[in-house]
């Protein structure tokens, strides 16, 4: 993919922002056509903003919110053998990278049986692309980073790799979880078209469970979640000079049994008017809200093991292995490409 933006380079870390002219646009353009449809609709990635990053960093770290420690378990536990499924020397794509603390567990296993390792993080977020791999440098000296501030569906295939090396590709923390099965499908066949055989992907995929277990990990104590999902609001006051009023707006998740899947919405309190303004060349648009009329911004899929090892068949991947928490909540799953 050609780089169509900055690019920051020391010896051992380059980043490529490959964010286009265009993003801003498509902005604009995704937040039109979801607040003038029926039922109004706004995509999760626009989310992970740079405020909307460091938030889900905190949601990570609540005692509601399972996913994380019960992934990081099972790194803690098995990372050796999760990279042994490939054989050395290994490079490692991380998908919607974050904070990569988790990712540690990973590298630290991969050091331990190859002199050096070129890590590959793609998140939209530049500024938290900045901030892990200037810890990760400090802490791993035989560590090189090519990192890519992009949205990773179009950042996969910008992957590098060096003489003999396999790629082990990460989408982790359940964010496939993110996209209905048919958006699910189209994003790992895009993986596995960068990818080549003998390569592998460790997918993270949350489980079916009661719902109060699931319930309770989208509406956390501290109302985290609420403020995370209401950024995406301010974000477009900030971005397209649009007046909504946060205070009207509150946060509803709920398990969708029928569909599998924690719904996560906006909830208008009142009958309302938002205006949004954008750039010039852009038209403005005012949007009508009833009271309890919602804005859907993210789902959440739950999984059974038999479901994600057809989804792997259906997308060119064969299932090989797969790793649980010791509360059966949640899964690591190595296809081979």
């Amino acid at each position: 993919m050609p780089d169509t933006g900055k690019s920051v380079s020391t010896p051992r870390l380059v980043i490529h922002q490959s964010i286009s002219s265009n993003d801003q646009s498509g902005f604009a353009e995704d937040v039109r056509a979801g607040l003038t449809a029926t039922p109004k609709t706004l995509k999760p990635k626009y989310l992970y903003d740079a405020l909307g990053s460091v938030l889900f960093e905190a949601i990570c770290l609540l005692p509601e919110y399972y996913l994380t420690r019960a992934e990081t378990e099972i790194f803690e536990r098995r990372a050796a053998e999760i990279v042994a499924q490939l054989p050395a020397p290994t490079t490692v794509v991380e998908l919607g990278s974050g904070s990569s603390i988790k990712t540690r567990l990973l590298i630290e296993a991969i050091l331990a049986r190859q002199p050096k390792l070129c890590y590959q993080p793609i998140d939209i977020s530049k500024t938290i692309l900045e901030q892990s791999a200037k810890q990760l440098l400090e802490d791993y000296p035989r560590l090189q980073i090519t990192a890519h501030a992009a949205d990773y569906t179009r950042a996969i295939a910008s992957i590098a790799r060096g003489d003999g090396e396999k790629v082990l590709a990460l989408l982790l923390g359940s964010n496939i979880g993110n996209y209905n099965p048919d958006e699910a499908r189209e994003v790992l066949r895009q993986i596995h078209g960068a990818l080549r055989p003998g390569d592998g992907l460790l997918l993270g995929a949350d489980l079916k469970k009661s719902r109060e277990t699931l319930e309770a990990a989208y509406n956390d104590a501290l109302n985290l979640t609420a403020a995370f999902s209401r950024n995406l609001l301010l974000r477009i006051n900030r971005e397209l000079n649009a007046d909504f009023d946060l205070k009207q707006f509150k946060h509803r998740a709920f398990f969708n049994e029928e569909q599998s899947r924690i719904e996560i919405h906006l909830v208008s309190g009142v009958e309302q008017k938002v205006n949004i303004r954008p750039a010039e060349s852009q038209p403005a648009l005012q949007v009508d809200f009833k009271p309890g009329e919602t804005i859907h911004t993210e789902n959440s899929y739950k999984y059974d093991i038999e479901a994600l090892a057809a989804l792997a068949r259906a997308t060119g991947f064969t299932p090989s292995r797969v790793w649980f928490d010791s509360g059966g909540r949640f899964s690591c799953n190595f296809w081979l490409a």
